[in-house]
């Protein structure tokens, strides 16, 4: 279409020509948008919907089709652009901008279904991807960069990029959290140090809780109080950080809790003390092979005239035996980790004996009440034993036992 053209067609002067030639492409621009945009991106949403796939509906989602309709307008002005002679190297640098711009929208949609779609596959958990479609972005970014500053000048993008040697130095400063990012990335995705739904903590940045997000730049951390903490990717590769994936997919999560015992409740089991004892179905087996033991060393202590190195049974030792024997009937606990009921090193509170031990499941809550179970029967059944908890004493009684009242 020229103006001589449409100044014979509508019979009219040039200037009016022209006025109405710049009409029709405006209106043949919008309607490009239109038909795009209203009439083939429906048909493809409706189509989307209407299979079983996922990958074309993410594809709609991310607004792929809806940049090409974008697209459209510009199009249409760039092939008219030689309607006005006088102006057509101004329009199309213009239509040309705004093409590179747009068709790098259109590149991001599709990264980002690209993205979306990976993650649909079971493995995605373990390789994500995005940070390295952000590298990818990046270069597009700088490409379309290049392409519009040789639009604008006039010269061709090879003369731009033989002048980048001058400015390397300069991208390498500007770029330099890019690039400590790229190299983390690569260090994080190879060693399989991060992904996904793990579960995490780094106590320098206060998070504690589930990745929702690897990124080139940075990973989000959701927290168990349901903030989000975002720390830099560069941070995961070169600064020491808990990964607790293992325990998940071990099967089993640790209890390690100690009771301490005053010293003061520690004594030998007398007769009525054992009586009561071997009233305990899990006890009696082992008071009794244990008694006939002692005996028999006993014995012998006594034929070699030493009395003193004699034997004889505790109620915290006995204690001990308990919990190992209750615990192993505990249907929760993992039989196939570390099983232990051991003594640790005496404090100035008492005698700390720990329980070491895994449950079968990971997941917080049933771990949780599972602990809590235990404790509360050991708690419950301590006295039995004739021993007692430590128990800090509180003010006013700490006061009576330093400063006694005097008796009247």
């Amino acid at each position: 279409m020229t103006i001589e053209t449409v100044q014979q067609w509508m019979e009219v002067s040039e200037p009016m020509a022209k006025l109405i030639a710049v009409g029709i492409i405006l209106v043949l621009a919008v309607m490009a948008y239109l038909i795009t945009r209203l009439v083939i991106n429906r048909i493809a949403s409706f189509v989307a919907s209407q299979t079983r796939t996922v990958w074309d509906d993410l594809i709609i989602k991310n607004k792929v089709l809806y940049y090409f309709a974008a697209l459209m307008p510009w199009l249409v002005i760039y092939i008219f652009s030689g309607t006005f002679p006088e102006y057509e190297k101004i329009i199309a640098k213009i239509a040309n901008l705004m093409l590179a711009w747009v068709g790098l929208m259109i590149f991001f949609a599709s990264l980002n279904a690209l993205n979306a779609i990976y993650y649909t596959f079971t493995f995605s958990k373990d390789k994500p991807i995005k940070g390295y479609l952000q590298i990818v972005k990046m270069i597009g970014f700088l490409f379309v960069l290049i392409i519009s500053i040789s639009i604008i000048m006039g010269k061709s993008p090879i003369v731009l990029l033989s002048g980048l040697g001058a400015v390397t130095a300069i991208l390498m400063l500007v770029f330099k959290d890019t690039i400590l990012s790229l190299v983390a990335s690569l260090q994080i995705s190879f060693n399989n140090l991060v992904n996904t739904g793990d579960w995490i903590q780094i106590p320098q940045y206060q998070a504690d809780g589930e990745v929702i997000d690897v990124a080139l730049h940075t990973i989000k951390v959701r927290n168990w109080d349901k903030t989000i903490t975002t720390v830099p990717t560069h941070k995961l590769a070169f600064e020491p950080f808990k990964n607790w994936r293992g325990m998940s997919e071990a099967g089993g999560r640790r209890i390690k809790r100690s009771l301490t015992i005053e010293y003061s409740s520690i004594r030998f089991c007398d007769e009525k003390l054992l009586n009561r004892l071997k009233t305990i179905p899990l006890l009696s087996e082992y008071l009794n092979d244990t008694q006939l033991e002692i005996e028999e060393f006993n014995k012998k202590v006594e034929l070699d005239n030493a009395p003193l190195e004699k034997r004889h049974i505790t109620n915290i030792g006995t204690f001990r035996a308990y919990i190992s024997a209750w615990l192993k009937t505990n249907s929760h606990l993992h039989s196939g980790f570390t099983f232990l009921i051991r003594q640790l090193q005496p404090t100035v509170q008492g005698v700390p004996i720990e329980i070491y031990v895994f449950t079968n499941t990971t997941d917080w809550v049933e771990y949780e009440a599972i602990q809590s179970d235990i404790f509360d029967h050991l708690y419950a059944i301590i006295p039995q034993f004739d021993l007692k908890i430590f128990q800090q004493p509180s003010n006013s009684t700490l006061s009576k036992l330093v400063f006694p009242e005097k008796p009247e």
